[in-house]
């Protein structure tokens, strides 16, 4: 059975306002985009910064990262 989709709609108010709603597609592809979107802002990017702040205090320790002053 398929479901009739909505098209895009225009609410007016009594104090003048008016709204524009979105169609149905139109919602789905915005909500699929922020979705998306919030999927990737809540990517585990603190622990790439992290290991790679691990690996330069090693090199610092070890003597393979110090600074080309010294060379």
């Amino acid at each position: 059975m398929m479901e009739e989709s909505k098209e895009r709609y225009k609410e007016e108010f009594d104090e003048g306002s008016e709204l524009l709603w979105p169609s149905d597609k139109e919602d789905k592809v915005t909500r699929k985009f922020y979705r998306d979107l919030s999927h990737l802002s809540k990517k585990d990017n603190p622990k790439i910064i992290e290991s790679s702040f691990i690996k330069q205090i090693i090199k610092l320790i070890f003597g393979k990262g110090g600074s080309p002053i010294s060379k």
